[in-house]
């Protein structure tokens, strides 16, 4: 049997491989032998026939692509780099990626090109985390493992559908109820995990903050934060306390839509809980205020010093299998590798390690960012930013006038290889090796299962070749992903809490690594907290009279992503609907809507057509629309974080009319 780790979400599951089917490894500490449909299935997405399977190049994309070789095609790469001013290049990378995959194309981009444009599709989930651990706890730290919850009396899920999301996670979850834990969920939506909730809040889209303030005001009033750990351990909390004797709490109350007999009930069950923990996911983060509701949340675990210690803490819950390290080898056009910044120091460190003079000291471009830019030359690999960036219809056009778009893909059927010119085939899951951490901090060893299909290569070997092309063979001459491996272990010395030089890459498909596991403080350089006061400034899209409803997104159990590797028919992936829209039957009834209907439904930046789900799942003036159906984006509006830059994808203005 080979060992091996899921490609799919950020839950990470141990798998076995025996030469012709796919298993749960029993003693891995995530899964315990326990696998979703998806990873259940993980074995077709090899065998698909929608498969990128041979380098293809065309001079213009009203033109058929014609197969090339992969000396051509680097070339032609390399060229246009060279012809372009660093600050026109961009690379846009995915959480699909493998750590040592994504450790060249940083070191190749920041290292070499000398441009921080390099960025990846994390920035649509986890930026607004990211951004807020880093300001209140002084790093990209996520202080709680997924087993903790074995060992707390609370779990609060919030705008976190853990039962179609992180399906294995939300099974343990469920074994944890049975040995004492409560769940309280806080969702617009009564969601298949709202269903296993000991109590749930069905709040209003956008109150996040309000909600979580009025909880820091009631500790607070009634004194049950950590006195100890709250003057010895935080850096502000006399001026947060004073902060919050104006709060107007009648107000936020009303925000949030829910009763006060259900804020009330949450709070008897808080605080007669020892150990806390509060998870959540793109409810929170997807929003012009993503990173203020981030820090609201965490607030309250500043407050009562339910943080660093068994079965407590924020518990921010990853979408993607290698999103988190990604974050570590400084995927993302804000950070250098390692978890360090762009300040002299950190520039001076890199650059010595990477041997190189070429890194900037400014922030690059996001994902974001990128497409409106006026970019000479944007490589995409692993995720589709035509399909998943909001106001699709504007993505169209911008990339539409880059004059070289490169691809690199598993599969042929992304939305975006309509605008690409050059198109490369990349080994998918089980046709490569290398490591992944999953959303608490496990590394684990991804296994190569099978050959490599014909034509394709490995990420790390594409980008080996690519800055081999660009003359700096010396720099990137690797043999296999152990050496990538190696070097990146050795760079983690720089910084001062990642410690995954102490993981040894040949064991840890038999014995994952958990890096931080003695970081038992705050990684500020005072090493205190940072509590941040912030307020509900009600900026994203409003509804109006022509535009009443609010639309929502998520994903559904059985999608993934763009559906390059799900929705396709040989798979098993067809236990749910993948395109529908939730409609609460009031509203229904109002505009003279069936269940099973189609519909249209309309924002100020298109329409798609839908099936209507009438249900009282959903709040009133609310819709719910799954990013399953690969033309939501046509709706969503384009409004960022200003400090994450993470779209907001949860509040968009739309209308409906029956078809």
């Amino acid at each position: 049997m080979i060992k091996s780790v899921c490609g799919y979400c950020g839950v990470g599951c141990g798998l076995e491989y025996d030469m012709k089917s796919l298993v749960g490894d029993v003693g891995y500490p995530v899964n315990y032998g326990n696998l979703c449909s998806k990873g259940v299935s993980e074995l077709v997405s090899m065998q698909t026939p929608t498969r990128l399977l041979r380098p293809m190049m065309r001079s213009s994309v009203t033109e058929p692509y014609s197969i090339s070789s992969w000396e051509e095609s680097i070339s032609a790469v390399a060229d246009a780099i060279r012809k372009a001013p660093r600050e026109k290049i961009g690379f846009y990378l995915s959480g699909q990626l493998l750590t040592e995959d994504y450790y060249i194309a940083n070191k190749l981009v920041k290292g070499f090109i000398g441009t921080n444009n390099i960025d990846t599709n994390s920035r649509t989930c986890m930026a607004s985390a990211v951004v807020a651990y880093k300001k209140s706890l002084g790093a990209d730290f996520v202080p709680v493992r997924m087993t903790d919850i074995f060992k707390s009396d609370l779990l609060i899920l919030a705008g976190a559908n853990t039962a179609e999301a992180h399906v294995v996670f939300h099974n343990q979850i469920k074994k944890a109820k049975k040995q004492g834990l409560k769940v309280v969920v806080i969702d617009p939506r009564r969601t298949d995990t709202a269903a296993i909730a000991d109590l749930y809040l069905p709040i209003k889209p956008g109150s996040d903050i309000d909600l979580f303030n009025l909880l820091s005001k009631r500790i607070i009033d009634e004194g049950l934060y950590d006195e100890e750990f709250a003057t010895q351990k935080l850096a502000n909390f006399e001026s947060f306390r004073n902060k919050f004797k104006r709060v107007a709490t009648t107000k936020m109350l009303k925000r949030t839509g829910l009763e006060s007999e259900e804020f009330e009930a949450f709070w008897e069950l808080y605080k007669s809980s020892p150990n806390i923990i509060t998870a959540w996911t793109m409810g929170l983060n997807q929003s012009v205020q993503g990173v203020d509701k981030n820090l609201a949340l965490i607030n309250t675990h500043l407050l009562t010093g339910k943080i660093f210690r068994e079965g407590n803490g924020p518990l921010s819950l990853t979408g993607q299998p290698n999103a988190m390290g990604g974050r570590e080898v400084g995927g993302f056009a804000t950070m250098l590798a390692v978890h360090l910044g762009f300040d002299p120091e950190s520039v001076e460190k890199v650059s010595q390690f990477w041997q190189t003079d070429r890194i900037s000291d400014r922030p690059g471009l996001t994902a974001t960012q990128m497409l409106g830019a006026d970019l000479d030359v944007l490589v995409i690999c692993h995720t589709d930013p035509v399909y998943h960036l909001p106001n699709r219809a504007r993505v169209e056009e911008l990339i539409s006038h880059i004059p070289l778009v490169v691809e690199i893909n598993a599969y042929e059927n992304s939305e975006s290889a309509k605008y690409a010119h050059i198109r490369l085939p990349a080994a998918p899951w089980g046709e490569k090796e290398g490591t992944q951490t999953n959303l608490d901090r496990t590394i684990t060893k991804q296994e190569k299962l099978t050959r490599t299909s014909i034509d394709c290569k490995a990420d790390w070997e594409i980008f080996q070749l690519l800055a081999q092309r660009l003359g700096h063979r010396e720099r990137f001459d690797y043999a296999n992903p152990r050496e990538i491996f190696e070097e990146y272990r050795e760079m983690t010395r720089l910084s001062d809490h990642l410690d995954i030089h102490r993981a040894d890459y040949e064991t840890l498909n038999e014995q994952p690594f958990v890096w931080g596991e003695g970081i038992r403080d705050f990684l500020t350089a005072d090493k205190k907290g940072v509590l941040h006061f912030v307020q509900n400034e009600l900026g994203s899209e409003k509804t109006n009279l022509e535009y009443r409803f609010l639309l929502l997104t998520g994903r559904t159990r059985d999608q993934w992503h763009s559906g390059t590797k799900t929705n396709l028919p040989q798979t098993l992936l067809k236990y749910k609907e993948l395109n529908f829209c939730e409609i609460h039957p009031d509203d229904a009834a109002e505009l003279g809507i069936r269940d099973g209907e189609q519909i249209r439904v309309v924002s100020p930046r298109g329409a798609i057509l839908t099936k209507a789900l009438v249900t009282d799942t959903i709040r009133p003036k609310c819709l719910f629309i799954p990013i399953s159906n690969r033309e939501i984006n046509y709706l969503t509006n384009d409004l960022l974080d200003p400090q994450s830059l993470q779209p907001d994808y949860n509040h968009s203005a739309v209308k409906v009319e029956r078809v």
